[in-house]
């Protein structure tokens, strides 16, 4: 009896150094809004890398200043709404690294002088005429595919996103399961 207590106890103390070993790379969140359209819609379900390694078409999740406000917690349960906190976190697509020059005019992006072929987005122009000779170290310029909705490094609001406040990137959908597997 003794013994069997004993390996039920090893056995629990490894699930639970598992578990933590896990939850400190992998997490999981929830897409709110659409301007992530097409690539992602509003309820889909995502795996978190916890990474800063980030390359150009990453998705990304990043923490904001921004206040969440009553009207981001319509429809949200309790527990959501207690896990989202006070500030929001936005969901992206790297556009541009630090070194980088970027370009946005006449509706197209320019990244180090050559036009992006951007397949993914919702709608064919991007909104905004910014000229960025060098992104700054340690920074990064973000956007949504949903250009028309989406609250990104166009805006003053958001602006150059510090990989600091990068928490991960998305690499799995789980949720719908008609859409489970990696994110493109």
């Amino acid at each position: 009896m003794k013994k069997e207590i004993i390996e039920w106890i090893k056995s629990i103390v490894i699930a639970l150094v598992l578990a933590l070993a896990i939850t400190s790379f992998i997490s999981g969140t929830k897409v709110y809004g659409s301007s992530m359209n097409p690539t992602l819609n509003h309820n889909d379900f995502l795996i978190i890398f916890k990474s800063k390694d980030i390359s150009h078409g990453d998705i990304v999740i990043v923490k904001t200043n921004l206040e969440i406000n009553p009207e981001d917690l319509t429809g949200l349960n309790f527990i959501s709404k207690w896990k989202m906190g006070k500030t929001k976190s936005l969901i992206k697509r790297v556009i541009a690294l630090e070194g980088d020059s970027l370009v946005i005019k006449n509706g197209e992006v320019f990244l180090n002088g050559e036009k992006l072929e951007e397949s993914y987005i919702n709608g064919g122009d991007t909104f905004g005429n910014i000229v960025i000779d060098k992104i700054p170290k340690g920074k990064l310029f973000v956007m949504g595919d949903n250009r028309g909705r989406s609250l990104d490094s166009r805006s003053e609001e958001i602006g150059l996103v510090d990989i600091e406040d990068v928490s991960g990137k998305a690499v799995f959908q789980i949720y719908p399961f008609s859409k489970l597997g990696k994110i493109k």
